[in-house]
């Protein structure tokens, strides 16, 4: 059956990812809610842009009278919530605008949907999906050993994870107390085309392009376990479609890596794919910085949960994204160069302590 899907933030780059699978895979409608702060970017959605299926308004989740009005108006069968503020450094410097773009935002968004649902006969009010997209960071740091699950306490230690982890909570809550059908998911870190440069892998690969320094925090040991959008992005849709409302699913990528060795990876791949005689191996580089305060050590993900339930498994190997995610920053510098023509021009970030 044909639904339409509202997607928050979808011109973000976990966002953009959903809506280029729904335009592509489905017969689906989606209808596109971004603020387009520094990392909302339509050139993201210029592969569906012109699809019929596909609508765009630009529009703040905290405005409670505008996503009253944008809910009621488009009547979705799913709202998919990745709108936030999502950038750890970010948080450290200004974290006045986290709490109120992941949590105030949060709230807006789920009282709008919520007077929607209960306007909705029985038989939507059934169909119906809140679908909120979350991060393994509201869990702190791992130890050497273990992963995180769908029952593991919630331990943020950043401004970003500490809002994301109230979002969560307002999310369960608003199902345990109003009964709205929601769905949380938290994920491990993304990487993949249309990746804002600030994160680690892009700003990684473009840096080495230009023959920059390569920032790494401390001595690059912290690990994560890295998740390829698209993987990401099909997990999304199949917890929308077929997730048990009130139930959390934890989605990772099977591939966990010190930062060290993401960036050695790195440059080995644009040494190969952009040889170049005046900058030499990209490796050298590589320059340690001090690390940011409250840098959690490692993280990891258990996603059988997801995969008995749903049927989902990530499709790519860290080293096969990783190659997909190198050739197409090489071959798509049009995107990034109007990015960092923007607000954001590679600099440090998350330094204030």
């Amino acid at each position: 059956m044909k639904k339409r899907y509202l997607v928050t933030g979808g011109a973000g780059f976990i966002g953009s990812a959903v809506v280029r699978l729904l335009i592509r895979d489905t017969v689906d409608q989606v209808l596109v809610v971004d603020k387009l702060t520094y990392a909302g970017n339509l050139d993201s959605l210029k592969p569906v842009a012109s699809d019929s299926r596909y609508g765009f308004v630009q529009a703040d989740i905290a405005d409670t009278e505008r996503m009253g009005s944008v809910i009621n108006e488009y009547q979705p069968d799913v709202i998919m919530h990745l709108a936030a503020e999502s950038h750890v450094d970010r948080s450290i410097d200004g974290p006045g605008e986290f709490v109120q773009t992941n949590v105030v935002g949060t709230f807006t968004l789920l009282q709008a949907a919520l007077g929607y649902w209960r306007a909705l006969s029985p038989e939507r009010q059934a169909s119906f999906r809140f679908h909120h997209i979350s991060t393994d960071e509201v869990f702190g740091s791992l130890g050497q050993e273990g992963f995180f699950h769908e029952e593991y306490p919630y331990q943020p230690s950043s401004p970003y994870s500490a809002s994301k982890a109230a979002s969560d909570h307002f999310v369960r809550a608003w199902y345990h107390t109003y009964g709205l059908p929601t769905l949380v998911t938290n994920c491990s870190n993304n990487y993949g085309p249309y990746h804002f440069p600030e994160k680690l892998i892009p700003l990684i690969i473009l840096n080495a392009l230009e023959g920059k320094p390569l920032p790494v925090y401390g001595k690059g040991e912290n690990v994560r376990d890295w998740l390829f959008v698209d993987d990401h992005a099909r997990a999304l849709i199949r917890v929308a479609e077929a997730g048990r409302p009130g139930e959390t699913y934890a989605i990772g990528g099977h591939n966990e890596r010190r930062n060290i060795d993401v960036v050695r990876a790195i440059c080995a791949l644009v040494d190969e794919m952009a040889p170049s005689t005046t900058i030499g191996p990209r490796e050298s580089l590589v320059t340690y910085v001090n690390d940011r305060p409250g840098h959690d050590l490692r993280y990891a993900i258990d996603a059988s949960k997801i995969e008995r339930h749903l049927g989902w498994r990530p499709a790519e190997t860290f080293e096969s994204g990783l190659r997909k995610t190198v050739e197409w920053y090489i071959a798509n510098p049009e995107w990034w160069e109007r990015v960092r023509t923007g607000v954001y021009r590679g600099e440090r970030l998350g330094v204030a302590v």
